[in-house]
């Protein structure tokens, strides 16, 4: 029996998942965390096969954990999940140490097949994820700017382009309205546009968040 770790700060969707996942012979959610604080907590008292984790959480966000993760659990197998395309983001997860990447509108199937895949110590993307990794193997120069950007800058990129004020971002990551205003100058700076209009037409370019 393989034994899930579910990692997401809304309730539906945990439930949602949970549900689903009970009708798989050889898979069970045994275990629920609603942010990152939580998850560790879980972590250390308890045994899981995978760790199923959102990506974009209100406080540290699951990209931003997996390197704690890894510090802590190297072998612990994570499968991250997100709103956000698998082609844009895919190599950040993995890049991040996850083990697989998916968008939270997969078929059930694939999800099944994705946790399988990690617990045995494979890899899972996406086809559209894997095409992406493949014109850029060795994530070079020509890679598009918004993949390089730490796990942070990428969360409050999305949150802006999401029209989510300084202050309510701030209030999400739980940091200070001004370090929310630093974040937003390097991420301008390094995206190479200068307003928030530009860096949503930015987005929508690049097709960084879902239409």
């Amino acid at each position: 029996m393989i034994r899930a770790l579910l990692v997401d700060d809304h309730t539906i969707f945990r439930t949602g998942l949970r549900r689903l996942l009970s009708d798989e012979a050889d898979i069970r959610v045994t275990d629920e965390a609603k942010d990152v604080a939580e998850m560790f907590g879980k972590l250390r008292g308890g045994a899981f096969d995978v760790v199923l984790l959102d990506v974009n959480m209100a406080g540290r966000s699951g990209l931003e954990a997996m390197q704690s993760i890894r510090a802590e659990f190297p072998r612990l197998p994570v499968l991250l999940l997100s709103m956000y395309p698998a082609e844009q983001y895919a190599l950040v997860a993995l890049r991040a140490g996850a083990n697989g990447y998916l968008t939270k509108d997969v078929e059930s199937e694939e999800l099944v097949r994705a946790i399988h895949e990690v617990v045995r110590g494979n890899r899972y993307l996406t086809s559209a994820a894997t095409q992406r990794l493949l014109l850029q193997p060795g994530g070079g120069g020509d890679e598009a700017p918004h993949l390089k950007l730490s796990s942070r800058e990428h969360q409050i990129m999305l949150m802006i382009v999401q029209g989510i004020s300084l202050t309510d971002i701030g209030a999400k990551m739980f940091i200070s309205v001004k370090t929310v205003s630093t974040y937003r100058t390097r991420i301008l700076r390094k995206l190479g546009v200068e307003s928030n209009a530009e860096l949503v037409m930015y987005a929508v370019r690049h097709k960084v968040v879902p239409c």
